[in-house]
């Protein structure tokens, strides 16, 4: 082994068992080939004994006119041990909709946060914090900070090292990053493969497990947008699955009869608001996609922008998100109305019945909206490590919120949507 290149030799082993080697087809002498563009080499894994191993992804060099054993050229993948470096705690997951991909209850995303007001360290810091509490779903967009966002969460998540299998990791396009060339928004065939592309690139990713169309496009035509998500998935291994954000119930459901009808590839998840404040689209609009399609649904704002906590019910503190954020002037103008007087006093009455669970008013918003079954996930936001250790403490109420007390919630609230009537004729 003399002759094998030091960049490309195999480390060592940690554990007993006799390295895997695979080989690639045999090229011309001279030409330089990728395993993951040529081969479709990685992701790629198998299982060798009791331990997973992953197969390595080498760097392009140049073939040799014999294959070899070595780990020196391109004809050959070793397949290394992978060690887990995940901890599930007291997680709960769920499975994303109808899919076999499973999700932590609560995740963490970068809107308003993570590559705006936050960058650096204290990123990195709350992916962590997020992890090690068992959260290994994360969510972004391209719109998001303009792309900063992608950029900072890719740069944590290469720092922190985890097992690209250990995590999910979902973005959403259509705004575009803030130019205005046209073709750089929208879910046109074409900008959903290149503004995906740039995602990737941003994130350093070589795929995201799930893509999002971050809203409707009613410019172009839905069979090309389902044409644009198949493509990504089924020809580009761009990503695994694609969903929707904020579309209607009518919506997806045309994206889903285009898809049965085309041999295409039909979304399989929605990210609305919801949150206790915010109920009749889910509740009610989505009903039929929840028990037609098990459509799945990863949930933004579950604090309602923080107005759940309980932190504006004297006033609107420095530094908060109502106070940093101009698009909120219209909320705050909101909470000097009757109605808005009055829905923080429903928020000094759900404190109560927090504290008798031996939580706080976000940790039971948080847990209601797990207690709903057709919530895959909750999406955490957060600028400081105390606020993602705060908020996985709502996994705790989940369990505490019996019918009983889900009934003292709803008088509280009192807005409980009707949906339609079904004249007693139900399964």
């Amino acid at each position: 082994m003399d002759n094998v290149d030091p960049a490309l030799a195999r480390p060592k082993q940690k554990v007993g068992y006799r390295p895997l080697l695979l080989f690639a087809p045999q090229l011309p002498v001279g030409e330089t080939r990728s395993p993951t563009r040529d081969f479709g080499a990685a992701p790629c894994y198998l299982f060798f004994g009791p331990r997973p191993f992953r197969i390595f992804e080498l760097i392009e060099v140049n073939s040799t006119p014999e294959p070899v054993k070595y780990p020196a050229f391109i004809n050959t993948l070793v397949a290394m041990p992978v060690e887990s470096k995940y901890e599930p705690k007291d997680m709960i997951f769920r499975h994303l909709g109808p899919t076999g991909l499973k999700v932590s209850v609560l995740s963490l995303g970068g809107w308003l946060t993570y590559g705006g007001t936050q960058k650096g360290d204290i990123v990195k810091q709350c992916l962590k914090t997020a992890w090690d509490h068992g959260i290994q779903t994360f969510d972004t967009a391209e719109i998001y900070a303009n792309g900063e966002s992608e950029i900072e969460m890719g740069r944590a998540l290469k720092e922190l090292g985890w097992p690209r299998d250990e995590y999910v990791l979902t973005t959403k396009v259509f705004f575009g990053t803030g130019r205005k060339e046209p073709n750089t928004r929208g879910l046109s065939w074409k900008h959903i493969v290149e503004g995906l592309k740039s995602s990737l690139k941003r994130l350093e990713q070589p795929y995201v497990d799930v893509v999002l169309a971050h809203r409707p496009d009613h410019a172009t035509p839905m069979k090309e947008i389902v044409e644009g998500f198949t493509q990504v998935i089924r020809n580009l291994n761009l990503a695994y699955y694609w969903g929707t954000s904020e579309w209607s119930a009518t919506q997806i459901m045309e994206a889903t009869q285009i898809a049965e009808k085309y041999n295409l590839i039909a979304p399989v998840v929605e990210q609305p608001q919801y949150n206790a404040f915010h109920r009749e689209r889910f509740e009610v609009e989505y009903a039929p996609l929840f028990d037609q399609f098990k459509y799945g649904t990863t949930i933004w704002s579950p604090l309602a922008s923080g107005l759940l906590t309980g932190k504006y019910n004297d006033g609107i503190p420095e530094n908060s998100r109502f106070a940093n954020h101009e698009m909120f002037s219209d909320t705050v103008k909101s909470l000097q109305t009757e109605e808005g007087k009055a829905k923080i006093e429903k928020v000094r009455k759900l404190t109560k019945i927090a504290e008798k669970l031996g939580g706080n008013p976000g940790q039971l918003a948080l847990a209601w909206a797990i207690k709903n079954p057709n919530v895959s996930t909750v999406i955490l936001g957060a600028t400081k490590v105390e606020q993602i250790e705060d908020n996985c403490k709502a996994l705790k109420l989940v369990e505490k919120i019996t019918p009983e007390v889900m009934e003292e919630i709803e008088k509280v609230l009192d807005n409980k949507p009707k949906g339609p009537n079904k004249f007693g004729r139900e399964r």
